[in-house]
């Protein structure tokens, strides 16, 4: 499972001229899910992302988590976080996980954040979005429970 995960001041989610998500403070999240990604996954990517601590504190550290400011997050499926080019200039993309188990994977990563008391906004899944943001910072993580698999996720 792969996230891109930005500071924001404020973003939205439009499809079809309609906003379909939108926060203040908080977290974007722009989530991908591989082929082999299972519930672990979804479980150890929904408390790092959960409990980064990227917002500065009154002595201006980066101490706090979106919690502790009462950030919100804005979750879109981005399966284009497992795009390879490593063969030409148009990705591939066979790391993704096929759309059914992806959906079902990403509702579990949102409902993970939700069941921990977050306030989740979401996008729609496999619809063209609009993705509006001002990066506050700015602030980019990004976050691939690939890295860890060897330690038992």
């Amino acid at each position: 499972m792969r996230a891109l995960v930005q500071r924001v001041a404020r973003a939205r989610v439009v499809v079809d001229k309609r906003v379909a998500g939108q926060i203040g403070r908080g977290l974007v999240v722009l989530l991908g899910v591989g082929r082999d990604d299972g519930l672990r996954q979804v479980e150890w990517t929904a408390a790092k992302v959960a409990g980064l601590r990227v917002f500065t504190d009154a002595q201006g550290k980066m101490s706090l988590s979106a919690a502790d400011v009462g950030g919100a997050f804005l979750v879109v499926s981005q399966f284009t976080l497992y795009g390879s080019v490593r063969r030409g200039l148009r990705p591939e993309f066979v790391g993704a996980a096929p759309p059914e188990e992806a959906e079902r994977l990403y509702g579990a990563f949102v409902e993970r954040l939700r069941g921990k008391g977050h306030t989740v906004e979401t996008g729609v899944f496999r619809a063209h979005m609009e993705v509006e943001l001002v990066n506050d910072g700015p602030v980019t993580l990004y976050i691939d429970s690939d890295e860890v698999k060897e330690h038992g996720i």
